[in-house]
């Protein structure tokens, strides 16, 4: 009322006719009620934006870490909305990586618990029967004995090394490495292990296979392959290593014969303590650490690791090519 009688009595002062007088008024009255109707609308979808934003602040406070806001306003309403949708995604992602957490410890615990109950005990009992005269053959009881002790030293080890490549302490006495050189000397380490399997052994190389790397642990890794396949080969097959290099990388495949990685298991494969088939590993030994510390040494380098489809076993590692100087 007041705009209209500020108006009229400025209409006044400017000497504008009645018919002038009349156009103002109306155009006036129309721009009054077009605000009135886009104010009443604009409270309304306010009004629903505020309420599910409120909704959904209740159901995450409740748990529910999937309902989002999802609203597309361009002022300061909508900016809340979209910052609160992706704290809340965060929120869902973190929580999932704790749950993730939380089962991978679990199954740590369970396979440690294991791996470490099988030679204690066959310690326990060999110790003991040692102690009351009751071992028919001592010397073979203590030659059980050394081999358990050797496997917990060995767990050991890799728990301990394992634990460096997780925290990202490994330390490597990085200079040039000739791989295929360093292939062949894994295999002739691991030529007795391939005897008792009745296993052979065949090298294939091709190019020039400089790397540079600590040579130590390029080691452990072809040796944890070599193990893995001989361990896995059926009696009387071939283990086939190849090594080569092609558009600057350097690789190492390891194929066998066996039951190769089943297609559910192998994005696990690499995961510490995982098994495609408990009972049957658990047969041939190892606690499933191999695969998770060629994972985590082969990254170390800058490579990359690769489980084939087969058939058979198969798995390849590439890395960075060194130019000889």
């Amino acid at each position: 009322a007041l705009v209209v009688l500020v108006i009229l009595a400025a209409a006044n002062l400017m000497f504008l006719s009645p018919h002038d007088l009349r156009v103002v008024l109306i155009a006036l009255l129309m721009a009054a009620g077009l605000g009135i109707v886009l104010s009443t609308s604009m409270a309304d979808t306010l009004n629903e934006d505020l309420e599910r934003l409120r909704s959904t602040v209740q159901k995450v406070g409740a748990g529910d870490l999937t309902v989002r806001v999802s609203t597309s306003r361009p002022d300061e309403l909508g900016d809340l909305a979209r910052t609160f949708d992706a704290m809340t995604a965060r929120l869902s992602e973190a929580t999932a990586a704790r749950e993730r957490a939380e089962a991978a410890r679990k199954t740590l615990l369970a396979s440690l618990s294991h791996d470490l109950r099988t030679p204690l005990t066959a310690m326990r009992v060999a110790v003991e029967a040692l102690e009351d005269g009751l071992a028919p053959e001592p010397d073979r009881y203590l030659r059980s004995l050394s081999k358990d002790v050797d496997a917990l030293s060995r767990l050991v080890d890799d728990l301990f090394l394992l634990s460096k490549i997780e925290a990202d302490r490994l330390e490597l006495a990085v200079e040039p490495v000739d791989v295929a050189e360093l292939v062949d000397e894994a295999i002739e380490a691991m030529q007795p292990v391939a005897d008792r399997s009745r296993v052979r052994l065949r090298l294939e190389r091709s190019g020039e296979t400089l790397v540079r790397g600590g040579p130590v642990e390029l080691g452990r890794v072809v040796r944890n392959l070599l193990d893995n396949a001989i361990r896995f080969a059926p009696a009387g097959s071939l283990v086939d290593v190849s090594v080569g290099r092609d558009n600057g990388r350097v690789s190492v495949s390891v194929a066998d014969d066996g039951p190769g990685f089943p297609p559910a298991f192998r994005s696990d494969a690499v995961r510490e303590f995982t098994r495609a088939d408990e009972a049957r590993v658990r047969s041939h030994g190892g606690a499933g650490l191999g695969l998770a510390i060629v994972q985590g040494l082969v990254a170390a380098h800058g490579g990359s690791l690769r489980l084939g489809t087969g058939p058979g076993g198969l798995v390849t590692f590439a890395l960075p090519a060194e130019t000889p100087g």
